[in-house]
């Protein structure tokens, strides 16, 4: 029978132990040979984090491949559902569209395989479950959120010119001399993305250590004026 495997890590995961790309396709190759599955690609997404698999090109190349009605490939296999699913809407989209085919789901941490009723049934409730615990944490930090806000604490992340300062806010001279400098530039009538281009040009950065765009010093004067 011949399969496709699917590996991803997020950029947050790729230091993380047990995630990487490497291990995941070790798994996927000893877990083919052991089954006499012949292994025709392995399709990666590195660095992705997308929530929905629409934001995931590996896999959506991956999945288009195995319905493929020229490919005589028989399935998908992945070494966790998570690596492949973020919602149970998308799994149980996928699951459709491969039974659908007659092609098969493998997930071996889970040992799932989709084309029997029993590793459907489970496939199913192993993914609503794990939606659910996204679902509580999500509510969980929602009531946390609100909890600070009640209290006057500061929620979110800080505009140009500010910084942290605990549970509130407090001024960050550096980014106030360069929103300083944004204003006089923009009075002397240069346009957002000469003023930009200035900025980057003195080896001025942004917040996240970037180079400033028009769009960037639009915010500022309209947050700042």
């Amino acid at each position: 029978m011949k399969i496709i495997g699917y590996v991803r890590v997020s950029s947050e995961e790729q230091a993380r132990e047990g995630l990487s790309l490497a291990l995941q396709s070790e798994k996927i190759k000893a877990y083919a040979s052991l089954n006499d599955y012949t292994l025709c690609e392995l399709i990666e997404d590195r660095g992705i984090s997308a929530k929905n698999i629409s934001g995931r090109p590996g896999f959506q190349r991956a999945l288009q491949a195995v319905l493929d009605p020229d490919n005589d490939i028989a399935g998908l296999i992945v070494w966790k559902l998570d690596r492949a699913f973020r919602s149970t809407i998308n799994a149980l989209e996928v699951s459709r569209s491969l039974n659908g085919k007659g092609k098969h789901l493998i997930s071996i941490c889970e040992k799932i395989d989709t084309i029997t009723a029993q590793g459907k049934f489970y496939f199913t409730l192993l993914n609503a479950l794990a939606e659910l615990e996204r679902d509580q944490t999500s509510e969980r930090t929602k009531v946390i959120l609100q909890s600070k806000k009640s209290r006057g604490e500061f929620v979110g992340k800080p505009r140009y010119g500010l910084q942290s300062g605990g549970k509130q806010l407090k001024i960050d001279e550096s980014q106030q001399a360069v929103i300083a400098m944004i204003r006089d530039l923009s009075t002397q009538g240069l346009s957002y993305r000469c003023i930009a281009q200035r900025l980057n040009e003195q080896g001025i950065l942004t917040k996240q250590s970037k180079c400033f765009t028009h769009k960037q010093i639009s915010n500022i004067m309209l947050h700042c004026s």
